[in-house]
């Protein structure tokens, strides 16, 4: 199996390629769902998004599978329904980590506050103590106070968009044309335009 992707001209569709020797090499084999509803393999899965990324986001994408089976062809209707099942289903489970993600974070966020409220109370309590040993212990809790903070700071900066970005890419590819080519029968040439 052997992914190409193409960028196309302004308005069209940009082509993610993939070259197959029969189309169960581009799905799990261990997956026993029916075949319009089986996951893709996850090599295939990650070629394709792969370069699916690659292109602007708001530029369509076509996937095209160049397959050496002679009937391949005549299947194109049931690939696209399992490829548009499958990147349906990622983006789903894409959207349930987002939010997931997102009550973690608001939990973080308020166990972080608290925390640093704490800290930062104790803090001023030994800052009228003054000594070096109140010292270290008054920065050892401002210290400990952001630390608590990192967690909700880390999701809420930069935790959640690439889920996000990966969510929108799998709604992208789960309405994207699909189009098996059987090697022993290439698509027509299209007539060439007259001026």
């Amino acid at each position: 199996m052997s992914p190409r992707g193409k960028p196309a001209a302004k308005h069209h569709h940009h082509k993610v390629e993939v070259r197959l020797e029969n189309l169960r090499q581009f799905f799990n084999s261990m997956d026993p769902s029916p075949f319009y509803e089986r996951d893709l393999d996850p090599d295939a899965e990650h070629y394709i998004v792969s370069w699916a990324e690659e292109f602007p986001h708001d530029e369509p994408v076509q996937l095209v599978l160049h397959v050496e089976a002679p009937d391949a062809a005549a299947q194109q209707a049931m690939v696209e329904e399992a490829v548009h099942n499958h990147f349906a289903n990622e983006a789903r489970l894409a959207g349930l980590e987002f939010r997931h993600l997102l009550r973690v974070g608001s939990r973080s966020l308020v166990i972080g506050l608290a925390v640093l409220a704490i800290c930062l109370v104790l803090s001023g309590t030994l800052a009228q103590d003054g000594g070096t040993v109140g010292d270290i212990l008054r920065q050892s809790l401002l210290i400990g106070g952001w630390v608590a903070m990192w967690h909700p700071m880390q999701i809420y900066l930069y935790g959640w968009w690439p889920l996000l970005r990966r969510r929108r890419t799998y709604e992208k590819l789960a309405g994207m044309p699909v189009e098996v080519r059987s090697a022993a029968h290439p698509p027509a040439a299209r007539p060439a335009s007259t001026p």
